[in-house]
């Protein structure tokens, strides 16, 4: 489901939408059919009788369950979680019922630095994290997918902006020339 556009400026346009990587996603999608083979297996396995229909139900309960919070509510944290990047900020939201979010204006940022492990860079993911000048400091995102791409993106941005908004960096280059 992407960034919902109403939640934009009238002069703000989306640059990127992203999720976290799916490898996230891995090990709960691997065990969907782990979960229902070995509760078949054992449901096939029990003989024929009232006490073993009861326990047949008791299985595929359990199973449902175990698919629900290992597997679908992964999922539904990786749907609902966006990383934004749009021409005016850097839009974090998170939560399946509750959410939290943070907004970075892109004049706001001083540094932005990515770092992946040798796993992380063979899947072209890593952790992003981008500084500002406010009262929290810097935000973590982790599991970005092409960590690099995203952090030129955002100097990209932040270039753009304080241009548009003939920041204090392009005063000082012109009176330098």
């Amino acid at each position: 489901m992407p960034f919902p556009k109403r939640l934009l400026a009238e002069d703000e346009d989306i640059v990127l939408d992203l999720h976290p990587h799916w490898k996230q996603l891995f090990i709960p999608l691997l065990l969907i059919p782990v979960v229902c083979g070995t509760a078949s297996y054992i449901a096939f396995i029990l003989p024929d009788d009232s006490v073993r229909t009861a326990l047949r139900w008791t299985i595929a309960i359990l199973a449902v369950l175990i698919l629900f919070r290992f597997s679908l509510w992964p999922y539904l944290k990786w749907q609902t979680t966006h990383y934004v990047l749009t021409t005016r900020r850097v839009v974090i939201r998170r939560g399946v019922f509750a959410r939290s979010g943070r907004d970075i204006p892109l004049t706001r940022v001083n540094d932005v630095s990515f770092q992946h492990t040798l796993f992380e860079r063979i899947l072209r993911c890593g952790t992003l994290t981008i500084e500002s000048a406010g009262e929290h400091g810097q935000v973590v995102l982790p599991e970005v997918p092409q960590v690099e791409w995203v952090q030129r993106e955002v100097y990209k941005g932040v270039e753009a902006e304080v241009r548009r908004q003939g920041g204090p960096w392009r005063e000082q280059v012109d009176t330098d020339s």
